[in-house]
């Protein structure tokens, strides 16, 4: 299991924790409210009864595979490529020895939430990366084959979706009304027991992490006392009217399992991704440009160093670095600047700062309130995306390419010396053409990962249409033996 610091990036749960019946109160079911007294705990019940058919257990499948793997160096080894795994086919970079192996088959299980009665499942990137195979079992047993929909790793969110009519449900609430101490459920399918039911209180907000990379990029998370064990990653979290508050994503532990906290993304993250992956499929990310942290981190980092810094306030964003010709470069912000406010939405720490740009998109106009000097600024700002610009950006499909494609068959595998590709076998008008690629070219790599079948080049053109330099390094042979490498562009 993947670890974020301390944190398992696993299937979520919640603690169970114990009331006698006589300490609940009632719920007033028909204003969907539950109702009790000053300092008692709520009834559970309706929340429960609401959430658990539309929460789904869902099973990955990977299957086995053939893959290509370099072991051991060969250090007699004289063979030179500049472009790697293009000579002997068992010897791969620096020499190194290639050899063909079977992966083995993996399953795992995980949780999801049917947030539309077509079949619209909300669950994390972490459950379904890398399936072959999706299958979907509801509170009812009955079961669907799913697709991907779409995928967003900075969030850990993906959305699914399966053939289904009149699914139930879980309507959505607004996490930003949730308030610390607030009673919520924790719905999944933890260890693969189905429909598992947990509570605990919404123990912070807001809260971001700090880890070693494997976690999301994007982190603001309610964060609950709620159990979270392995199986119940992209399950609910949901208030006491039984609406949907957030996906379960992680749990707390040195062990694997539950032993304190557990953390979910809001909904109001959830909303915008999901939003933008079924209209565009990728999410348009709104950037301000800065670089930075927390005031209170950069504060105590300093004292650390023997020096007293006065910021003229103890909360906010310390603006580290600004990257040039950004959003914020525009509106004149500067390194050691102080973000305190953007909109109407007061910033003490730089989670909230993601959390609210993270529902907006390329082009959006924000006002950023800031401290230069200790003398508060406001300027209105137009976000721009990753590629500087202002533009929503689509994934690309092959089309851009505007060719046709076939993995190389034995014959030309045995006269060029290798054991993949991919053979270009029509170039009509598009980006083959204007990269210099003609008929017969076999693509080896593109942006430095291996194309062994169309799903990997149509990968390879997503990926790159949606990144700051929107082009494909590809990497190949003639039908001659010659190898060569183009540059491909994948987006206007």
């Amino acid at each position: 299991m993947k670890k974020h610091s301390n944190l398992i990036l696993s299937a979520m749960c919640v603690t169970a924790l114990a009331f006698s019946a006589g300490s609940f109160m009632k719920v007033n079911a028909a204003k969907n409210v539950a109702s009790s007294a000053v300092g008692q705990p709520v009834d559970l019940t309706y929340a429960a009864d609401k959430a658990l058919p539309a929460v789904v257990h869902i099973k990955f499948v990977q299957n086995s595979k053939i893959q290509t793997v370099e072991v051991q160096p060969d250090p007699f080894s004289d063979f030179f490529d500049p472009f790697g795994f293009f000579g002997n086919p068992n010897q791969g970079n620096n020499g190194s020895q290639r050899r063909r192996v079977q992966t083995p088959k993996k399953e795992a299980t995980g949780s999801g939430v049917i947030i539309s009665q077509d079949g619209y499942i909300v669950t994390n990137n972490h459950v379904v990366n890398g399936a072959d195979e999706l299958t979907v079992t509801l509170n009812d047993n009955r079961e669907f084959s799913a697709r991907i929909v779409g995928t967003d790793p900075m969030t850990d969110l993906a959305l699914i979706k399966v053939n289904g009519k009149n699914l139930p449900t879980l309507p959505i609430g607004d996490s930003e009304k949730l308030k610390v101490g607030e009673w919520v459920l924790a719905v999944g399918n933890p260890y693969n027991l189905s429909s598992t039911v947990t509570a605990g209180i919404v123990s912070a907000k807001a809260r971001s992490l700090s880890g070693n990379g494997d976690g999301p990029s994007v982190a603001s998370f309610i964060q609950t006392d709620a159990a979270i064990n392995p199986g119940n990653s992209g399950g609910a979290l949901v208030n006491t009217q039984g609406e949907l508050v957030g996906i379960n994503a992680m749990l707390y532990s040195q062990t694997g399992s539950y032993s304190g906290y557990g953390f979910a993304i809001p909904t109001t993250i959830m909303n915008k991704v999901v939003a933008d992956l079924k209209a565009y499929g990728t999410v348009q990310r709104a950037v301000l440009g800065i670089r930075g942290g927390d005031v209170l981190d950069y504060i105590n980092s300093q004292k650390e160093n023997n020096k007293n810094v006065d910021l003229g306030t103890n909360e906010g964003v310390y603006v580290g670095g600004v990257d040039e010709g950004s959003s914020a470069a525009n509106a004149d912000i500067q390194k050691g600047d102080v973000i305190i406010k953007v909109d109407d939405k007061k910033i003490t720490k730089i989670s909230e700062l993601q959390e609210y740009l993270s529902k907006k998109r390329p082009g959006d106009k924000v006002t950023v309130t800031y401290l230069h000097n200790k003398e508060r600024k406001s300027k209105a700002v137009t976000l721009k995306n990753a590629q500087g610009n202002t533009k929503l950006v689509k994934t690309a499909d092959l089309d851009v390419l505007g060719a046709s494609f076939k993995p190389v068959g034995k014959e030309t595998k045995d006269q060029l010396d290798i054991t993949f590709g991919l053979e270009v076998t029509k170039v009509d008008k598009g980006a083959i053409k204007d990269g210099g690629i003609g008929t017969g070219f076999v693509i080896l790599y593109a942006n430095d990962k291996a194309i062994k079948t169309i799903a990997d080049l149509q990968e390879a053109v997503k990926a790159a249409s949606t990144s700051k330099d929107p082009v494909l390094i590809i990497k190949g042979m003639w039908p001659t033996g010659k190898q060569d490498y183009k540059v491909v562009k994948v987006s206007e």
